[in-house]
């Protein structure tokens, strides 16, 4: 039986299409439709329920050594109220998710993880703790959500001064006093915009939700589901849990090097992944110039061989043409090179193109 996130009222209320995703039910769209948010997140401001993902706590003198072990990147240089991106490995150097660390003060951080993955992941770490460290999974009491778009900052300016904001792309400031709500509040997000993502707990998220959809109606905010949030995120080339990334494929496999710090001592995954050595596949973007749209799954051919599989697929509402990612054998597909997709059945001809798709005019 799938949750309930505490918005669940208030997506019903807004005309929420409900659907089962990573064990909840999650509004997919509601009445403006899937384009219509799409847009917004691109030209104005839209809110997104997040609460699905999970939050996990690591506190104790040996939290960093534990968090160095357990993920890809260095955490050693992170300051207070920073943000970092890392993958989590198998020993196989298959990834077991893509997480976020967010560093309190030296003895605490919060790791954020995606929600499917979330008893998966917490059971790992906590299989692997070592030293004084206390590892604690606190999803269930926590809310996340999302307020993504260039106007997101005009429209948190209405309700807080400059100085309660973060100041800098992957940066949070805690204990931040939102007219009497308590939240976090993280320049982060996941649609390739400007945003936000605020933390807050569940008694407390269907009041910032609505106070947040005021405040923003008169700079077109509007409540976006997870089709929006799939589409935006493609576009902006984004990786996810299950699709560009699994266990059975490595983070350098998928182009997340920069995630990856192969110079730092032993973390799991590392003897695996040299190994491996170079990788023979790499993720690339492809533009369907053919009739048809790529899903996921779909083979990759050149000149009748086939060479790899989609990872995602979509129509960009931006860009107005279809759009996919897909994992092939490296090196042999250059920016401009022609491809067919198995769409289907059909071959469909689609060509290379620079990721990300869409970048942000800053």
């Amino acid at each position: 039986m799938e949750l309930k996130t505490s918005l669940y009222d208030s997506h019903v209320k807004n005309g929420g299409t409900m659907v089962p995703f990573a064990g909840y039910l999650l509004p997919v769209q509601y009445p403006a439709g899937i384009i219509t948010e799409h847009l917004a997140v691109r030209n104005g401001a839209g809110l997104f329920d997040v609460s699905h993902m999970g939050e996990i706590l690591f506190e104790g003198e040996d939290a960093l050594k534990n968090l160095n072990h357990l993920l890809t990147n260095d955490f050693t240089s992170m300051v207070d109220g920073q943000v970092r991106y890392s993958i989590m490995c198998y020993d196989t150097g298959g990834c077991v998710d893509d997480v976020l660390v967010y560093r309190y003060h030296s003895n605490k951080y919060m790791v954020v993880v995606n929600a499917s993955n979330r008893l998966k992941d917490a059971e790992w770490m906590i299989g692997h703790q070592f030293g004084n460290v206390k590892i604690s999974d606190i999803s269930d009491s926590v809310a996340q959500i999302a307020i993504q778009g260039p106007r997101s900052k005009e429209i948190m300016l209405k309700l807080l001064p400059e100085s309660s904001l973060p100041a800098k792309y992957y940066n949070f400031i805690y204990n931040i006093d939102i007219k009497g709500i308590n939240a976090i509040i993280s320049q982060t997000g996941y649609t390739g915009e400007f945003g936000y993502e605020i933390y807050t707990s569940n008694a407390d998220a269907p009041k910032l939700w609505d106070l947040l959809l005021e405040t923003g109606k008169d700079e077109g905010l509007i409540p976006c589901g997870l089709g929006a949030r799939d589409t935006l995120r493609l576009e902006a080339s984004m990786p996810l849990y299950g699709h560009e990334m699994d266990e059975n494929i490595t983070p350098l496999e998928t182009g997340l090097n920069f995630g990856v710090k192969m110079q730092k001592d032993d973390f799991i995954g590392k003897k695996a992944l040299l190994e491996k050595g170079e990788p023979t596949i790499e993720r690339i973007g492809l533009k369907v110039t053919g009739r048809g749209i790529a899903r996921e799954h779909q083979d990759i051919y050149l000149n009748d061989r086939k060479i790899g599989h989609t990872t995602s697929g979509t129509h960009s509402p931006y860009l107005k043409y279809p759009i996919a990612m897909a994992l092939v054998e490296k090196g042999v597909l250059t920016v401009g090179a022609t491809v067919e997709i198995d769409i289907r059945g059909k071959r469909v001809a689609a060509e290379v193109v620079q990721m990300p798709f869409y970048k942000r005019q800053k």
